[in-house]
């Protein structure tokens, strides 16, 4: 139907009419886009099909990359796209009279995500499939997503964020594949065979529903899956229907805390299940395991994977200890995300065992077992072995158990691993140093340039051909061109245009109207004070300042808007208060006529990836400012590169790698270095207070916060972060304050300079093919995953 714009027309009315009993012409545009998106889905449903046939005739090894997020965003148009029918399409509807953006703007974006490492994993399962890989996501179905965020009276306030509140059209249900995971109960055992045999006695089940959503590989008729677990209670368990409920249950609560961690157990169990019942099916045996299957544990929420796979190979296999740890530790790979000590996760031990009492058997024998081996390492450390261990403190370390339990483990940057390998995990990487290996982290193009800026993809296509589009690597080639005066003309128009798109949206949207001349200065990601939005919004309290006394500064200031969007976690107190200051500063500075048209600020409400695809095509500036040592990666920071945006940001990170690619001179690089933070946090040499009493400039903003310059809130309104920064700053504001307002300065005086920033924005493009995932994912495959190509 989609060989012909004609034969679409005539499929899409026909099944429109049909479905709803009216005049393709009455109906409204989310009937249009149930349809549409209804047609679309049939049409890869073939190639699904296919792909799934092609692995098992040819024993295809696969892997499953489990995740408790896949920030996906809308499906509709990258599967457009994806599959080559994005014009004919396009044509049809403009022929009907109907407006595709418009019908494309009724898809939900999809809710199991929230930040970065959900962002990745979805981009990781584009390019897999788009590189012919065979490889499948595996998450919770999530009714509520993490939250819509409303903001009232400046403060965050969290809504369900219901987005199956109407049909998901792309999912498809196999209750004849669900299963039933356990919890609580008690373990017996009796001796069988001369083997010990255990059994799971009065256990509560809950039953677990597959639904599977096609993952579309671009031009290659590749269909691989996401597949996405619901929960449904057993008999009168009602209580555990809210393990898919909502995404990250607050854990400050020991109702909390169980939630969280039946929900990581539900979907290792249930998605294991499943791939094994598959394999089995296949093989008839467990024996190959490792040879057809990787299970990726993407961040420490699937860690459970480990003694599961354990449990079902000797308890239901019949396999020897020692067997079955051969498959498990050749089975399993693991991503680690973070240094950040919350959140590499520990449990505590009697939580595991009453709520999964067999797992906790596995992970004491884990324990039991690994000590061993830490002592034949160490010897008499005792110190040194205790903080190696799976069991410490009374605590399970999952991260442990998944060092100890992967054949690899991988950092996402290369400062990243560098920290984990000579720091963090140093003693780890001296029993394994085989296992650890980085993988920087990349962006799927194919959304991040080619779909959501279609204007700076006719430049490209104008300037270097298509080529760029199957081949990122093209991008390299805009470097003949970064000097030409007529090429940069273009490009700032490009830009404009990005521009101007988003000031419309946010007007409409948050009543707020940009200067499209302004820079538009944007830091956009997850709240967490190690991203440092607070440093950004001290800047500006101290512009603000700098603007109504100086006049000289006030007509050389180039106008510059600051544009934020950021959830932060229910239960994060500092974090709200930050999202409170921002606001506060946008409703003093916006309603100021006398700064208002030199700086502007505004607060997205409830960003998402869709409003991602609106921002970062139009930012001048990209702000990557987190605290050295603590953003393991960052792909934020990639997106804004390859859109065109010159980078103010710390040596952290991916940052690194940018740098190393653009060089130093085009981007604002500014603060301590990981060696200078590092050297702090070990001695606990720094006191912000001496910085605070040396520096004029950090006194004023900081007294700022508690002397009654906001008149619209309470002078104790921001006393918490006030103090939090004199007498802790963990993370350095203080101490980089004054180098970020330096940074700040050239950033406003180069713009003035349009010539040269122009030329570093299109250098920008031009160097970050590095950074597409599918350069990562050829890594995985090759080098982890162990992967060959399918052919359809």
């Amino acid at each position: 139907m989609f060989s012909s714009k004609e034969l679409f027309i005539d499929a899409y009315i026909n099944r429109l009419e049909d479905t709803f009993g009216i005049s393709y012409k009455e109906a409204d545009n989310y009937q249009k886009y149930v349809i549409l998106a209804t047609l679309v889905k049939e049409y890869a449903l073939n190639n699904w099909t296919k792909s799934k046939e092609v692995i098992k005739n040819n024993h295809h090894k696969q892997v499953y990359y489990f995740s408790m997020e896949f920030l996906m965003g809308r499906l509709l148009t990258n599967n457009l796209i994806n599959l080559g029918i994005y014009d004919v399409v396009s044509e049809a509807m403009e022929d009907l009279g109907f407006n595709l953006n418009e019908i494309e703007n009724k898809e939900s974006d999809i809710g199991l995500g929230n930040g970065g490492l959900g962002r990745l994993a979805a981009c990781f399962l584009d390019s897999i499939a788009s590189l012919s890989y065979p490889g499948h996501g595996v998450c919770i179905r999530y009714r509520k997503g993490f939250f819509e965020q409303k903001f009232i009276d400046g403060n965050q306030v969290e809504l369900p964020e219901k987005w199956l509140e109407n049909d998901f059209v792309w999912e498809t249900k196999h209750e004849n594949e669900s299963v039933l995971v356990p919890f609580y109960g008690v373990i017996n055992t009796k001796e069988a065979d001369g083997k010990l045999v255990f059994r799971h006695d009065e256990a509560v089940f809950v039953e677990a529903i597959p639904y599977e959503v096609p993952i579309i590989g671009y031009h290659n008729n590749v269909v691989n899956s996401l597949i996405l677990w619901d929960a449904k209670p057993c008999g009168d368990n009602e209580e555990d229907y809210k393990i898919a409920d909502s995404l990250y249950p607050n854990d400050s609560t020991e109702e909390g805390k169980i939630l969280r961690l039946k929900q990581q157990y539900f979907f290792v169990c249930s998605g294991l299940r499943r791939i094994v019942n598959q394999h089995k099916q296949n093989y008839q045996s467990m024996d190959n395991f490792h040879e057809k299957v990787t299970l990726h544990i993407n961040d420490t929420h699937p860690t459970l994977l480990i003694p599961e796979l354990m449990r079902i190979l000797i308890d239901e296999e019949g396999y020897s200890w020692d067997k079955a740890w051969h498959i498990t530790q050749n089975t399993c790979a693991y991503t680690n995300h973070t240094i950040l000590a919350e959140a590499l996760e520990k449990w505590d031990v009697n939580l595991i065992k009453r709520l999964l009492p067999r797992i906790y058997l596995i992970i004491e024998e884990l324990d039991k077992r690994y000590n061993a081996e830490l002592m034949e390492h160490f010897g008499d450390d005792k110190k040194r072995i205790n903080s190696l261990r799976i069991i410490n403190n009374n605590l399970v370390h999952m991260a442990h158990i998944c060092i100890y339990g992967s054949f690899s483990v991988n950092g996402v940057a290369l400062l990243h691993t560098k920290i984990l390998k000579e720091v963090e995990m140093k003693d780890f990487n001296e029993i394994y140093p085989h296992k650890f290996n980085n993988k920087t982290n990349g962006i799927t193009h194919r959304r991040w340039l080619f779909s959501c800026n279609p204007l700076l993809s006719n430049f490209l296509n104008k300037y270097i051909g298509k080529s760029w589009i199957t081949d990122i690597n093209q991008l390299a080639r805009l470097n003949d061109f970064v000097s030409n005066p007529e090429v940069k003309k273009d490009f700032f128009r490009v830009k404009q245009g990005c521009k101007e798109k988003l000031a419309d949206f946010i007007e409409k949207k948050e009543g707020i109207r940009l200067n499209v001349d302004s820079i538009f200065d944007v830091h956009v990601k997850r709240l967490h004070e190690y991203k440092r939005q607070l440093m950004n919004a001290l800047h500006i309290m101290y512009l603000y300042n700098r603007l109504r006394e100086d006049s000289a500064f006030y007509q050389n200031f180039h106008p510059q808007t600051f544009i934020f969007g950021a959830k932060a976690a229910g239960s994060y107190y500092m974090a709200k208060k930050i999202i409170k200051l921002i606001n506060t500063i946008a409703d003093k500075v916006n309603n100021d006529e006398t700064v208002n048209d030199k700086i502007k600020v505004v607060f997205v409400e409830n960003y998402n990836v869709s409003y991602a695809e609106i921002i970062i095509p139009a930012a001048n500036v990209s702000e990557q400012i987190s605290t050295a040592t603590k953003e393991a990666s960052g792909t934020g920071n990639m997106k804004f590169m390859m859109n065109g945006a010159i980078t103010i940001g710390t040596l952290d990170g991916a940052n690194v790698e940018i740098v190393d690619l653009v060089g130093m001179e085009n981007a604002f690089i500014f603060g301590l270095r990981a060696e200078e933070a590092n050297e702090y946090y070990k001695n606990k040499s720094y006191n912000s207070r001496e910085v605070y009493d040396n520096d004029n400039m950090v006194k004023t903003v900081v007294d700022m916060l508690v002397n009654g310059f906001f008149t619209n809130v309470g002078k104790d309104e921001f006393k918490p972060i006030h103090d939090d920064l004199l007498n802790k700053d963990y993370f350095f504001v203080l101490k980089d304050f004054r180098a970020y307002v330096e940074a700040q300065r050239k950033v406003n005086e180069l713009y003035k300079n349009q010539d040269k920033w122009l030329e570093i924005a299109l250098k920008n493009i031009s160097n970050s093919s590095y950074f597409s995932s599918d350069r990562t994912i050829t890594e995985y495959a090759s080098e982890i995953w162990n992967l060959r190509k399918m052919s359809l």
